[in-house]
C-alpha cells in the first residue's frame, strides 16, 4: 500500500492548478466577484508563521467563495520602499533595489509550495516604477484637487541619520536605528489633508458593521472628535504684536480653577519673546529634543518657563494668572495654548506641583467630596459631581451637561465660542530618504512649485547613488536633482524628498483591479471588482494603515480614479491573532539571557540538547528572530508537507486568538493527514464506485449532510477551528462507518471538498484517488440536504450511581416505557446490576437516564 507523501502530492497539483489557470481572475459578470485581500508582506527575507497563518486564512475564504460560484480575486503584492532596504545597502555597500528584489524572490519561492491560491499574474512590489509611476500621477491629481499642500511643520528630526522619523521610530525618544536624541524641528514638509475628513471618517465608522469592534473603536479615538470652547484671555500688556492668548478648551466646565495659562514651544508668542530673552531660548532648544506624540509629551518630566506675562481672567479682570511656557503642550492641537486646571488634569497638577502653582477644586464627588491629594480628580464625563460656586449656576450634573451650560454661557455672554474641533492631523507625508517614492513636483525660481507632466512620469530614483555619509542621497545628486522646469523651462530643482510608506500601502488594493494599467486604476475594472469583500491582517494596522487606506479611498473617488461605492473600500474586516512559541534561554556569567532555538532543545527534558545545560522557559511568546523562538515554515514542509501547516495554524485555536506552535501539535497534525490518506487509499482498493445521491446508509448520510453544514458555518464564520474540528470528527464517522463501500466512498468525497480551503493538496489527491470529476478546486460546493438536518433522535447518557457508564440512541418520541427497557438491556447496565434491580430508574425525557443501585 502507497503511503502520504506530501512533497510528491503537493508539487503534483500545484502545477495542475497553474497548468489550467484556476486562479487567474478576469472580469465575468455572469457570476458574483469576490475580493479576497491580505494585507500584503513586506520583503524582509524570510516568511514566517505568522505569514503562514495569515495566508492561509485568506485562502481558505477564497478556495470556498470559488467554490460556491464566485468569480473570486486573491492578488499578492510586496511593500518593498523604506528604511529596511536603505540601511541594509549602508551595512552592505550594496543597492536597496537589489536587496528588496532579491528578498521578494527568495519569499515568493517560499511562498509558492504553500499552495495559495494567489493571481501571481497581478503581482507587484510598490517600489516597481510603473507602480509609484500612477502614485505620482495620483499625487499631481490629489495636488489639483486640493487634497495636498506643503506648510511649515514640527517633526521628529534624526541629526544623525538627517532625516525625519514617524512617531512610531522614536523609541525612548531617540531615533530607532541611529540611537541619537531626536530633536524637534521645524521643516516645510508635503501634507494630504486627511483631517479636512476627519468627520466624515468618524461617522462612516458606523456603517462598517462587519469591522471589529475594538478597531473601529481606535480608529475613533485616534480621529477623536471633541466640543470645546474657544476662548481668549487678555495679555495685561501686548507683546510682539499680541494681546492674548487665544485658547481651545474641551472641559470650560473648569474655568474658576485655573490656575495658569501655559503655551507651547512652538506658539508664536514665545517665538516672539525668544528673540529677547536667551534663556527662554535655551530652554525651547532643549525641550525640543524629544518626540511630537501625545504619548511621549505625556510621559516625559513636565518642565515649563515662567515667561513673566500675565493675563485677565475672563470671569473676573482683577484675576490675574501666570504666563508658562510648558514642554507637554503641542502648537498642532487646538491653539497651541491651554489654561491649566490642576485639580482635575494630571499633567497640570504634576506641573502645578513642581512650580508651586495654586490648586482649585471647581467641583467633588457627590458623596464624598473628594479632595485634590496626589492625583487630580478626573471622574468620567458622564458621572454626576457636584461643582463649587459654578459662574452658569451648575449645582450637581455630569461633566457633559457642565461642559453644554458652560458653551452656552459663554455665547451669550459673549466671551466663548462652542467648537467641534479633531484630534486627528494632516498626514505629513515627506521623508528624506532615497528607498522612496519621489515626490513629483519641481522648485522654479520664476513659475514656484510645479508638478511633473504627467507624460515624464515616473520620476525615476537615480541607480547610481552612494550611502558613505548621512542623508538622503538625492540632494547629493546633482544631474538628478537639477532639472528644467516643466512650465518654463528654466533652470530647476526637484523636490528631494520622498514619500511617506503609508502612502504606497494606501492605495494598492485598488491598483490590483487593473494591475497594468497606465492610469492609477482602470475604472471599468475598479468598479466591477471593488471593494475588496474581506480584508485580512494585524490588528497592529488597526490605526493608521487602515485610516489612510480610507483617506486614499476617498481622495482616488475625488479625483475620479475610484467609483463612489469605493469610498469605504473594505467591507469586511477580520484582525488575526499572532503564531506564538515558547523561548528557551540559559544565562551567562553575568546573568544575561543567551537563547536558544527550539531544534536546539530537547523540549521534553527542558534542556540544552549540545550540554545537557538546563533552560528557563518562557510559554507563548509572540515570534522573534531576536529570541530565537521561531519555526521556519520551509523547513516544516520539508519535514510534514503544506497542508500540515495550513491544517495546524487554522485548528488549534479561533483565528482572532494567539496560536502556539508546538512540536507535538504539527506531528499529530501530520498524522491525522495520514489517517486520512489511509481512509481514501483502503475505498480506493475497494474498487468500489461512489454511490449516487450520497448512498443508502442514512446514518452515514446524515454525518455527512452534518458535516457540511457545520464546515460552511464555520468558514463563513471566520471560525475555521470549528470546521476542522467537525472534519475530525467525520473523520471518525468514516473511520468507525459498516455503511458499504460506494456510501463510503460518496462520503469520502464530500471529505475532499470540505478539506479543500484549508489542505487543498490532500483533497485534490483524494478527489482524483476517488473517481471525482476535475479539479476539487473547481467542483461546486457540497450542499447538505435540509431534510438529513431534522434530527429525529437523541443520545441519552446513562449514569449508574451518579458516573457516566453509557449511552443510547433512541427515537425523540419513544415512550418512557421504552427508554427505561433499553436502558436495562444495556452491557454497561446490566454489569452494574449484577443479576439484581435497579433502587430506582430515572428517566429525564431527551436529557439523561439515571439509574440507582
Amino acid at each position: 500500500m502507497s503511503r502520504y507523501a506530501p512533497s510528491a502530492v503537493e508539487s503534483k497539483w500545484q502545477a495542475a492548478w497553474a497548468d489550467a489557470r484556476t486562479f487567474e481572475a478576469r472580469q465575468d459578470s455572469s457570476r458574483p466577484k469576490y475580493y479576497v485581500l491580505e494585507m500584503f508582506p513586506y520583503p524582509s527575507g524570510r516568511i514566517h508563521m505568522g505569514h503562514v497563518r495569515n495566508y492561509t486564512m485568506g485562502d481558505v475564504v477564497a478556495r470556498y467563495k470559488l467554490s460556491t460560484g464566485h468569480n473570486v480575486l486573491h492578488p499578492m503584492g510586496w511593500d518593498a520602499f523604506g528604511m529596511p532596504a536603505e540601511n541594509a545597502a549602508m551595512a552592505s555597500g550594496g543597492h536597496p533595489a537589489e536587496w528588496t528584489y532579491d528578498n521578494i524572490a527568495v519569499m515568493r519561492d517560499q511562498m509558492k509550495p504553500l499552495g495559495l491560491s494567489i493571481d501571481w499574474s497581478r503581482e507587484f512590489a510598490t517600489c516597481d516604477p510603473e507602480y509609484y509611476a500612477q502614485q505620482q500621477a495620483l499625487f499631481i491629481d490629489m495636488m489639483e484637487a486640493g487634497l495636498v499642500y506643503r506648510k511649515n511643520a514640527v517633526v521628529n528630526w534624526d541629526p544623525v541619520d538627517m532625516t525625519v522619523l514617524a512617531n512610531e521610530q522614536v523609541i525612548d525618544g531617540k531615533g530607532w536605528r541611529s540611537g541619537a536624541e531626536v530633536e524637534r524641528r521645524e521643516l516645510t514638509q508635503w501634507f494630504f489633508a486627511i483631517s479636512d475628513m476627519a468627520g466624515d471618517l468618524l461617522d462612516a465608522l458606523d456603517g462598517l458593521k462587519d469591522w471589529p469592534e475594538k478597531v473601529r473603536t481606535m480608529q475613533a479615538n485616534w480621529i477623536g472628535k471633541s466640543r470645546g470652547l474657544q476662548m481668549a484671555f487678555d495679555l495685561t500688556e501686548p507683546v510682539a504684536g499680541h494681546d492674548k492668548v487665544e485658547v481651545y478648551t474641551t472641559r470650560p466646565d473648569t474655568l474658576m480653577g485655573a490656575s495658569f495659562v501655559g503655551l507651547s514651544p512652538d506658539h508664536p508668542i514665545t517665538k516672539a519673546l525668544e528673540a529677547d530673552n536667551p534663556d527662554l531660548a535655551a530652554f525651547c532648544a532643549d525641550v525640543r529634543k524629544g518626540g511630537t506624540t501625545e504619548e511621549a509629551l505625556e510621559t516625559a518630566e513636565k518642565r515649563g518657563f515662567d515667561t513673566g506675562l500675565r493675563v485677565r481672567h475672563p470671569l473676573n479682570p482683577e484675576w490675574e494668572l501666570p504666563v508658562w511656557v510648558a514642554n507637554f503642550i503641542l502648537m498642532d492641537y487646538g491653539t497651541g495654548a491651554i489654561f491649566a486646571c490642576p485639580a482635575h488634569d494630571q499633567r497640570d497638577l504634576d506641573f502645578a506641583r513642581k512650580y508651586d502653582l495654586p490648586v482649585i477644586d471647581t467641583y467633588v464627588a457627590v458623596e464624598d467630596g473628594t479632595p485634590v491629594e496626589a492625583e487630580a480628580y478626573v471622574p468620567p464625563k458622564t458621572e454626576k459631581v457636584r461643582f463649587k460656586n459654578h459662574f452658569a449656576g451648575v449645582d450637581v450634573a455630569t461633566g457633559e451637561e457642565a461642559i453644554a451650560a458652560t458653551i452656552a454661557f459663554a455665547e451669550q455672554a459673549g466671551w466663548g465660542e462652542g467648537v467641534t474641533k479633531f484630534r486627528l492631523r494632516d498626514w505629513g507625508v515627506s521623508r528624506q530618504r532615497y528607498w522612496g517614492c519621489p515626490i513629483p513636483v519641481v522648485h522654479c525660481e520664476i513659475c514656484g512649485i510645479v508638478p511633473e507632466k504627467k507624460e515624464n512620469l515616473p520620476v525615476e530614483l537615480p541607480r547610481d547613488v552612494s550611502f558613505d555619509q548621512p542623508g538622503n542621497p538625492l540632494d547629493r545628486h546633482p544631474t538628478w536633482r537639477n532639472v528644467p522646469c516643466p512650465s518654463c523651462g528654466a533652470p530647476a530643482r526637484r523636490e528631494t524628498d520622498t514619500m511617506d510608506t503609508f502612502a504606497d500601502s494606501s492605495w494598492y488594493y485598488a491598483r490590483f483591479t487593473a494591475p497594468h494599467a497606465t492610469t492609477p486604476t482602470d475604472l471599468e475594472a475598479a468598479s466591477y471588482w471593488m471593494n475588496v469583500d474581506q480584508y485580512i491582517g494585524g490588528v497592529e494596522h488597526a490605526i493608521l494603515h487602515l485610516l489612510y487606506a480610507r483617506f486614499f479611498a476617498r481622495a482616488m473617488q475625488i479625483t475620479g480614479h475610484l467609483p463612489e461605492k469605493a469610498i469605504e473600500p473594505f467591507d469586511a474586516l477580520f484582525t488575526q491573532g499572532m503564531v506564538t512559541h515558547e523561548i528557551y534561554l540559559t544565562r551567562d556569567e553575568k546573568g544575561r539571557p543567551v537563547y536558544h532555538l527550539p531544534e536546539d532543545v530537547d523540549v521534553e527534558a527542558r534542556t540544552l540538547l549540545s550540554t545537557g545545560a538546563p533552560l528557563e522557559v518562557i510559554p507563548s511568546a509572540k515570534m522573534s528572530k531576536s529570541k530565537k523562538n521561531v519555526v521556519d515554515p520551509v523547513s516544516i514542509i520539508d519535514a510534514f508537507g503544506a497542508d500540515t501547516a495550513r491544517w495546524f495554524v487554522m485548528s488549534d485555536s479561533p483565528p482572532e486568538r494567539d496560536v502556539e506552535w508546538t512540536a507535538a501539535g504539527a506531528e499529530a497534525a501530520y498524522k491525522h493527514l495520514g489517517r486520512v490518506w489511509r481512509l481514501a487509499e483502503d475505498l480506493r482498493q475497494s474498487g468500489a464506485e461512489a454511490a449516487p445521491a450520497g448512498g443508502s446508509d442514512v446514518p452515514l448520510a446524515r454525518a455527512t449532510a452534518r458535516a457540511i453544514a457545520d464546515v460552511t458555518a464555520g468558514i463563513e464564520g471566520f471560525a475555521f477551528n470549528k470546521s476542522i474540528a467537525k472534519l475530525y470528527e467525520f473523520t471518525n464517522t468514516l473511520a468507525k462507518s459498516q455503511a458499504p463501500a460506494s456510501d463510503r466512498i460518496a462520503a469520502m468525497r464530500v471529505m475532499a471538498q470540505l478539506m479543500s480551503p484549508m489542505t487543498p493538496h490532500l483533497a485534490e489527491e483524494i478527489w482524483s484517488m476517488l473517481g471525482g470529476t476535475g479539479l476539487v478546486a473547481e467542483a461546486p460546493w457540497p450542499e447538505a440536504d435540509p431534510a438529513l438536518l431534522v434530527d429525529d433522535s437523541v443520545t441519552l447518557p446513562i449514569q449508574v450511581n451518579g458516573k457516566r457508564r453509557s449511552e443510547i440512541t433512541v427515537p425523540k418520541d419513544m415512550p418512557k416505557e421504552e427508554v427505561e427497557k433499553l436502558a436495562l438491556a444495556d452491557d454497561a447496565v446490566q454489569r452494574a446490576l449484577a443479576g439484581g434491580a435497579p433502587k430506582k430508574l430515572i428517566v429525564v425525557p431527551g436529557r439523561i437516564v439515571n439509574v440507582v443501585i
